[in-house]
């Protein structure tokens, strides 16, 4: 029986939310960069925002592990009924870095190897995107309330809108981009690529180089429940039930069906 519902989903906003108001306050005031062992960035919000998540989580539903990026050590792996937290307190530090506003906090459920409720809140934006499955996908902007949103379906006539990353590009999406004919580049930061496929503002997000779980998992949610697809190069959907390896492959996140990708991109190694 799955656990999701119009409560738990309005619950893991809140919670992504407070974490967002704690990344707002350093982001405000200032704050110090070290590196991890992986020569990644750190900082103090992203300290802040895992333990405020963890407190809430583990009040929230204290018999399902939390696999977060800022202490992966911790995770003991999915419980009994295959359920686990994926959480990036800070999504995009090096966007938060450069103070461009395109950083978020990512929290997923996982069920079995799917996500079946994501919460991406951009808290300098003010947008939150949310999903879970039986529900649907949505928006919220401001004050506003939230609003479903859906993917968009391509117009063969027109240009393919690629949403790329603002921080990590390369050879293999330059050659991609060149298979894939006329297009138009949509550069973005942090998990945000995979929402703007979920709303309908881009066709696809090709995504030809290293992420990790945490990364994907709540926008994946977003993406899916919007009407989308998140698929490895062979087609298969990207899947969270292999938690040794915290790398996804690489991926297309896409907001049309396999029956609309161009003929001669199919099977194509990239």
């Amino acid at each position: 029986m799955s656990l999701v519902t119009q409560e738990l989903l309005n619950q893991i906003t809140s919670i992504a939310q407070q974490a967002g108001s704690a990344i707002m306050a350093i982001y405000q005031q200032g704050f110090d960069v070290e590196q991890k062992a992986d020569h990644s960035p750190l900082t103090e919000a992203d300290t802040a925002a895992h333990q405020l998540i963890m407190q809430q989580l583990v009040a929230l539903t204290d018999d399902i592990p939390i696999l977060s990026e800022e202490a992966p050590e911790l995770f003991i792996g999915a419980n009994e009924q295959g359920r686990y937290w994926l959480v990036d307190p800070l999504d995009g530090t090096k966007e938060f870095i450069k103070r461009n506003g395109e950083f978020t906090v990512n929290i997923a459920l996982i069920e079995n190897g799917k996500p079946v409720l994501g919460v991406v809140y951009a808290p300098a934006l003010e947008v939150c995107y949310s999903a879970a499955i039986g529900l649907g996908a949505f928006k919220a902007q401001g004050q506003h309330p939230a609003t479903p949103i859906k993917v968009a379906a391509h117009q063969k006539s027109q240009p393919w809108r690629v949403v790329g990353s603002r921080s990590h590009a390369g050879e293999s999406m330059q050659t991609f981009l060149e298979k894939l004919g006329q297009y138009e580049l949509i550069a973005m930061g942090s998990s945000l690529k995979l929402c703007l496929v979920a709303e309908g503002a881009a066709d696809i997000y090709p995504r030809l180089g290293l992420t990790s779980l945490w990364d994907t998992g709540a926008a994946q949610c977003v993406v899916e429940q919007a009407g989308g697809q998140v698929v490895q190069l062979n087609g298969d959907a990207l899947s969270y039930a292999n938690t040794q390896e915290v790398l996804n492959p690489y991926f297309l996140a896409i907001g049309h069906s396999a029956m609309d990708w161009p003929a001669h991109l199919a099977n194509t190694p990239i």
